[in-house]
């Protein structure tokens, strides 16, 4: 694993990034703000916790796992190990869902914008659960292999998830949750180099992309996506097989270990959503900047969830629109936070902290859309302060997927 100062997540002033102690208990905080608190007792387990402790993490709390949020490098070296490197975070906390069966494609359709008939065989696809009147229940991938479709689903919102997909179940259709697989990450620029010197052929597989591979004889169903904005792979096997192949990952020079502070620093940095703070039941994806993720055929015949306000705004723009914000002075800002402008509140922060990669603090939120355009300055209040930031366009990391 690679050395690198670490990160401390608090507000205190001043600059960051140099060395300061990690204290990520805020960041918990955060993630865990719509997940009640478990005693320890209570918390599931990935197959790989030992794996993790072996390896020095501090294991801690989220949405009913114990997960580690660090290692010894710290959070600050982890990511930017997978900026400039690669990566390797555990996500066998997230749910993988199988539906099979004629019906599968029009079930999966009544409950998200996606064009689900039009994923091809061997494609993945980024979609949104969405309800009446268009809010997001979840989101979710969804990709087809061996003419089936594969759901992978956020770990807060699995049970969520799972009921919702069981209460709409279609005559015909058959899921199976697959609780016997774990699911790995392999994230950052050197990601294909590290799989290639394992035996992995990737010629011709690009981003969104899945199938079946064997790595170092092991067989696997990877999909060329991720959550931090860079190249990589989420990669599924059954548990038995999953320490193996990650001591062999992590053997790799190139390769770091990561935890759930890198992750979310990483995905802040990439204008990704985050269910809880970017989502949730009343922000629409046309407001999340999530246009993308509405089919144009599910559009033109407005036969999805919400479709009504969704297209209505997607037609005349959303009142207030999520955007980049960058803190003037040094000093972070935190989700929950009031965004102002002379005296009138514009908007409120979703997601907050430092920014290893900007070497400085970053933030997203929404606001009113007329104040959206890059460079204004507003301010955010923060215990009853008020410190500056600029609006800037997403993501503030550029996105560097390979398409084909």
């Amino acid at each position: 694993m690679r050395g690198g100062k670490s990160l401390r997540f608090d507000d205190r002033e001043g600059a960051f990034g140099q060395s300061v102690p990690d204290n990520p208990n805020a960041l918990l905080t955060r993630l865990n703000r719509r997940h009640p608190v478990e005693t320890n007792s209570s918390l599931h387990e990935t197959v790989l916790a030992d794996f993790h402790v072996a390896h020095g993490a501090r294991m801690v709390p989220f949405a009913g796992w114990n997960m580690p949020v660090q290692y010894a490098d710290g959070i600050k070296a982890e990511h930017l190990a997978t900026r400039n490197a690669a990566g390797l975070f555990d996500v066998s906390h997230m749910a993988q869902v199988w539906l099979s069966g004629d019906n599968a494609d029009a079930m999966l359709e009544a409950l998200t914008p996606t064009d689900v008939a039009g994923i091809a065989e061997g494609r993945g696809r980024y979609s949104m659960f969405l309800n009446e009147t268009g809010g997001v229940l979840d989101d979710l991938m969804i990709a087809r292999l061996d003419g089936m479709l594969q759901l992978v689903v956020n770990a807060g919102r699995a049970d969520h998830d799972i009921a919702h997909l069981e209460a709409n179940l279609a005559d015909g259709v058959d899921m199976t949750v697959r609780r016997e697989r774990a699911l790995l990450a392999l994230q950052g620029p050197a990601a294909p180099d590290v799989l290639a010197r394992l035996g992995v052929d990737l010629d011709g597989f690009f981003f969104l992309q899945v199938g079946h591979f064997d790595i170092a004889g092991i067989p696997c169903v990877i999909t060329r996506s991720g959550y931090t904005g860079e190249d990589g792979f989420e990669i599924s096997m059954p548990v038995e097989a999953a320490q193996t192949l990650a001591e062999r990952l992590v053997a790799d020079e190139d390769v770091s270990l990561a935890g759930l502070g890198a992750r979310d620093t990483l995905r802040l940095e990439a204008g990704l959503p985050l269910w809880g703070h970017e989502l949730d039941e009343t922000i629409n994806p046309v407001a999340a900047g999530l246009r993308f993720a509405l089919s144009k055929r599910r559009r033109e015949a407005g036969d999805f969830p919400g479709a009504g306000p969704v297209m209505q705004d997607f037609t005349n723009g959303a009142p207030r629109v999520l955007t980049g914000l960058l803190p003037q002075g040094g000093r972070p800002v935190r989700d929950g936070a009031e965004l102002a402008l002379d005296g009138n509140i514009v908007g409120h922060v979703t997601s907050g902290g430092f920014a290893p990669s900007l070497d400085a603090p970053a933030a997203l939120g929404f606001v009113e859309a007329a104040l959206a355009t890059p460079g204004t300055e507003i301010m955010a209040v923060v215990r009853g302060r008020e410190t500056p930031v600029v609006t800037a366009a997403l993501p503030l990391v550029p996105h560097r997927y390979i398409r084909g």
